[in-house]
Parts: C-alpha cells; structure tokens; sequence
C-alpha cells in the first residue's frame, strides 16, 4: 500500500482539502535569502537570527529551514530557498494544500529512488523517507 491523502492528514495534521491551484502562491519571492557558502545551517541561522521582536523576514527564514530540516529533508542536508514560496504563504496566513504538496514530493522522490535502482545506482537519503516509515 501507498500513502494517500487521509494517510497524510491523519499522520501529519496537514490540510489537504484546500485548492490547489499553484497560481495562488507567490512565483517571486519576496525576499533574497543567501545560502551557499554560508557555512551549512549554523551560518544560515546566524545569518537570518535577529534580536528583538521577530520580523517577517526572521519568521520565514525560520520557516524554510523548518521545512528544509524537518518537512521534505532536501537532499542538499543543507540550507535552499526551494521551499521559499510555501515557506512565504505560511508566514502570510494563507490557507493552501501543503498535505497534498509534501505527498507529490514523496511519489516524486520514490519514483526517482525506483528509476536509480533500476540501473543500479546509489538511491540518496534526501526526501521524506520519514514519512514511509510512520
């Protein structure tokens, strides 16, 4: 068996019934974030942490290495603005499928595990593996 979406919502709490419709996130971003060359997450932390109240740029940098660490777990293992636009529409309160979004990552990241074993080569640790494993 597979994970569907009820598996997604029941293991993850995350909506899955809102649209989809990619046009409603932003296509550019509101803010730049450096991330290479910065020294892997303590430099990115210690790059983007601020003192004082929190801004919106603190909140969705926080945001993206939450996501990077902890949701999709990139295969860089290091800080991306891949998740940039999801990472924006959370700060903003916006209200978009991000159960749906994390299950299209995991058959896209078990369909290209499953075409690297088919030629016999080195499947990579990055991707949601954790979520196979609940």
């Amino acid at each position: 068996m597979t994970p569907t979406l009820i598996d997604i919502t029941m293991i993850t709490g995350l909506d899955v019934t809102s649209s989809a419709n990619p046009m409603s996130l932003n296509t550019k971003n509101q803010y730049d974030f450096r991330t290479k060359s910065i020294g892997g997450w303590s430099g990115y932390v210690a790059e983007y942490m601020g003192t004082g109240s929190v801004t919106s740029r603190e909140h969705i940098a926080f945001l993206l290495m939450w996501l990077e660490k902890f949701l999709f777990y990139g295969s860089s293992c290091g800080p991306t603005t891949n998740w940039q636009f999801i990472a924006e529409a959370l700060e903003s309160k916006r209200q978009f499928p991000l159960g749906k979004i994390l299950l299209g990552y995991l058959y896209q990241m078990l369909n290209n595990a499953s075409a690297k074993i088919a030629v016999g080569s080195v499947v990579g640790a990055g991707g949601p593996w954790w979520l196979l494993q609940t």
